[in-house]
């Protein structure tokens, strides 16, 4: 029995002595970390809507799946909400955005389908794929012809299925943006379906905080996840996609079908942040502000910006990365070193998140202290 974990033990040595060793760390310093883009989570708006709720007598656990016992008035009314909001025709709340591309990817691609993904797509939809019938293939990241050849070589080759294009709007670990408009042409010329992520765009892009595939909403071959737990300060997420969606993942997903359904007082939650971001885009606007300020002080070191709040600074070497990450840190800035497997080998970077948890004197002090730690390291 003392044996019994030797490989495990193993496999943590080889990730240590290669600088990619993961531990859970405290939450210190300026957030220069998180996805709170809008700073809601711990604000006193969201707050307050908490104590409304508790106040309406919300139950905080649902006590079973969505389809015995779990689901609520309130799950029900978020969804109607989130449909009208996003221009969906209809929407889904589930716990984690993980187990909505779960649910998307193992359910509704079918057997004889392909799905074509951006190699850079999130883990969650790795997974989804796994655990689904369809086979799948990665295209170049934000290539929109390398996914119309994918599609072209697969129907030449035979495939008579639904092609389904996966794609995030904004890439996490890269801040930058994909073709939508374009992937959304590869899809109609294919009769596929787009598959948009939304989790970074979410509440930061886009009227309303729509997203970034706001442009589209409403398709009849569009299905958009937007995460509740980034800027919207919240948990869960929300598949909106045509009605059919809908109804077949509540019936053949089994992420959804076998979960406890979400909170109750998180559906509430959700529902007054998507409020609260529709009726103050003053809070897109000082983001966007912030963003702006920061390129402009990396572009003063030779640092490239993203376009986004979310600015990666590569440095390659994983030790390096880390030593980096560490001297920001006792600086005071809370920034975390990324290492493989998360973004690609010789790939490590720093990930600058831009919230409204900070200001531009904090911007201005981090980017000093960024620029003596990476040439110290």
């Amino acid at each position: 029995m003392a044996n019994i974990f030797t490989a495990h033990r193993a496999d943590l040595e080889a990730l240590a002595a290669d600088d990619r060793r993961r531990a859970l760390a405290p939450r210190t310093g300026l957030d220069f970390a998180s996805n709170d883009y809008l700073g809601l989570a711990g604000s006193y708006a969201l707050n307050e809507a908490v104590a409304q709720g508790l106040q309406r007598g919300l139950p905080a656990g649902s006590g079973g799946s969505r389809l015995l016992r779990g689901n609520h008035d309130e799950h029900e009314a978020l969804e109607a909400h989130a449909a009208r909001h996003y221009g969906s025709e209809a929407a889904l709340f589930f716990p984690t955005g993980f187990a909505a591309n779960a649910a998307i990817f193992s359910t509704l691609p079918q057997r004889g389908d392909l799905v074509v993904h951006d190699e850079l797509i999130h883990a969650s939809a790795h997974d989804g794929m796994k655990l689904g019938r369809a086979g799948h293939v990665e295209a170049r990241h934000n290539d929109a012809q390398a996914f119309d050849d994918i599609i072209r070589r697969w129907r030449a080759g035979g495939g008579v299925g639904t092609p389904w294009i996966a794609v995030e709007s904004l890439y996490s670990m890269d801040g930058d943006r994909a073709p939508l408009a374009d992937l959304a042409e590869v899809a109609d010329r294919h009769d596929g379906v787009l598959i948009v992520d939304e989790a970074h765009a979410t509440g930061v892009y886009g009227p309303a905080g729509q997203g970034l595939a706001h442009d589209l909403a409403g398709r009849d071959n569009l299905i958009a996840l937007h995460t509740c737990g980034k800027a919207l300060g919240c948990e869960g997420a929300l598949v909106c996609a045509p009605a059919i969606v809908r109804d077949f993942i509540v019936n053949r997903g089994r992420p959804f079908i076998f979960s406890t359904a979400p909170s109750p007082l998180m559906a509430w939650l959700v529902r007054q942040a998507l409020e609260i971001v529709a009726n103050e885009p003053e809070r897109q606007g000082r983001l966007h502000g912030l963003v702006r300020r920061t390129e402009a002080r990396l572009a003063a070191l030779g640092l490239p910006a993203s376009g986004s709040q979310i600015i990666p600074v590569v440095i390659g070497d994983n030790a390096r990365t880390m030593r980096i990450a560490a001297a920001l840190q006792a600086d005071g800035f809370d920034i975390r070193g990324i290492r493989p497997p998360t973004v690609p080998h010789g790939t490590a970077r720093l990930r600058i998140a831009i919230t409204l948890n900070v200001g531009e004197r904090e911007i201005d002090a981090m980017t000093e202290s960024l620029s003596a730690a990476m040439a110290a390291a």
